[in-house]
């Protein structure tokens, strides 16, 4: 009998009132964007997606747990990946713990930061201030030709919604994708472990949500606001490619 491969998306925002009454929450946001087509539940699939709220210091605990996931995601946050909050030292202990176990990690936007600091890489705020909207990011040759089997093109457009940045790589990571305004937008370390800036798993609704409440918490002026509104309006994202992208990663 095939044993069913195991994955855990570590939640580290709260979710919004309209993406969970639209979305079902960004746990369901995650699944749809790398879970299996068709997938059931975890009663009668190959495949089994649980989710920790790490934000409230919820994560996998002890060698046995950790172990039965074959690749883990985290997400997201409103909070700094520069911080010194005792969930996120938490959440860096527990990367370390992926990494010297060489377990598959992909981390999104605040994950992406997380994932940087707990290497032994440097996050802060963007020198160019927040990036919203759609943005093209430019790939690396060699990632690009390392991935032939997914026929991913030169450059990709994906959701942004992010004021910090990667500012400088752990040692043996590589930047794998940059665009115009930020230099780091993808990276790889070894074969187990990857940031991604952007947000692939957003939809253009979430996008437009997030920018409004941004905007009524006095975090961006409305110039700002309206500039990024009229990016989404203006282009798709790559929405299937980065599906191909993130989990011929995460499942590769």
């Amino acid at each position: 009998m095939e044993m069913k491969k195991m994955y855990a998306v570590l939640l580290c925002a709260e979710d919004p009132e309209y993406v969970k009454k639209v979305h079902g929450g960004y746990f369901q946001v995650f699944k749809r964007l790398l879970g299996d087509e068709g997938e059931e539940d975890s009663n009668g699939d190959h495949e089994v997606w649980d989710s920790f709220k790490a934000l409230a210091g919820e994560l996998p605990k002890g060698d046995d747990e950790i172990a039965k996931y074959d690749g883990f995601v985290i997400t997201g946050s409103s909070q700094d990946a520069h911080s010194d909050d005792l969930w996120v030292r938490e959440l860096i202990h527990l990367l370390k713990k992926l990494n010297s176990m060489k377990k598959k990690v992909l981390g999104i936007c605040f994950g992406h930061q997380i994932l940087c600091r707990a290497l032994g890489g440097k996050t802060g705020r963007g020198k160019k201030g927040w990036d919203l909207g759609v943005t093209t990011i430019n790939l690396s040759t060699k990632y690009i030709s390392s991935q032939t089997s997914l026929n991913t093109p030169p450059s990709l457009a994906v959701m942004e919604c992010h004021r910090d940045e990667v500012r400088e790589l752990p040692p043996m990571a590589e930047v794998v994708a940059w665009s115009e305004k930020t230099q780091v937008e993808m990276f790889k370390y070894g074969e187990h472990m990857m940031g991604i800036q952007g947000h692939p798993e957003y939809t253009k609704d979430i996008v437009l949500h997030l920018i409004d409440r941004l905007l009524q918490s006095n975090l961006i002026q409305a110039w700002q606001a309206e500039a990024a509104k009229l990016k989404l309006e203006a282009r798709e994202p790559n929405e299937e490619a980065w599906k191909k992208l993130c989990k011929g990663f995460l499942k590769g």
